[in-house]
């Protein structure tokens, strides 16, 4: 004879029984990027293409959008209302592509330092931060862009629901 569990019994079984994975962020240094980041099987992920700051009001025609801490802002604002639109938050980015035009102030090298500012502005209070790589590209779309960042999400996919015998 087989014994039928009530629903709500069998419901709190199969959640404390289902665990869902997270993504691993391995930073053994306690770093300000992760060394590695491994992603469960089965995860969502959100793919934000490469975003590019917004004209900064006001701003001179030879830096119309800033410099590389300002644009940095910029666009991390704009990833971060993507994220939250799709259901998402910062420590679930896993990858992140940060392009750097040289800065003619610093002689045309890139702002890394300006850029990690403002990167430092979302992460540095978080634990769980994206693998990353930051290059120098020679330009981007616009004259006066010289940051461009893409990101890489994912979280824990949904449990699968059991179908409940009556």
């Amino acid at each position: 004879m087989q014994k039928i569990l009530p629903a709500a019994v069998l419901a709190s079984l199969l959640a404390a029984g289902v665990a869902q994975a997270e993504n691993t962020h391995i930073n053994p240094t306690n770093g300000a990027i992760a060394q590695a980041v491994k992603v469960p099987a089965g995860s969502e992920t959100l793919y934000v293409s490469g975003l590019t700051p917004e004209l900064v009001p006001g701003a001179p025609a030879t830096a119309p959008f800033g410099d590389t801490k300002t644009q940095a802002a910029s666009v991390f604002k704009k990833i971060g209302e993507t994220l939250m639109a799709q259901g998402y938050v910062w420590e679930d980015v896993v990858m992140m592509r940060v392009l750097l035009v040289g800065d003619p102030a610093k002689g045309g090298g890139m702002d890394f330092a300006g850029m990690m500012e403002s990167y430092n502005a979302v992460y540095a209070s978080l634990k769980n931060k994206p693998a990353r790589i930051t290059s120098q590209v020679a330009a981007l779309v616009r004259p006066g862009m010289m940051v461009e960042i893409e990101v890489q999400a994912a979280k824990a996919g949904m449990p699968m629901k059991m179908p409940m015998k009556k």
